[in-house]
């Protein structure tokens, strides 16, 4: 099981917090959504695995709305 992301797990594109975890063979990669959209071709390419929780922004928004 993947452990999910923390506020802590940061995009390696741009210092965002992440949302989305590939995994590589060569190790892993941290990205907001943004960033993780934007590159979403090249890297289902690659990956072994991707670990999206992009679904958890509408719930922050959901709950900061209550």
């Amino acid at each position: 099981m993947t452990p999910e992301l923390t506020a802590q797990d940061r995009c390696d594109a741009c210092g965002a917090q992440a949302y989305v975890r590939v995994q590589l063979e060569a190790g892993e990669l941290l990205f907001c959504a943004h960033h993780a959209r934007k590159h979403a071709d090249a890297l289902a390419g690659v990956a072994t695995h991707i670990h999206d929780e992009t679904d958890r922004l509408h719930e922050d928004k959901a709950a900061a709305a209550r």
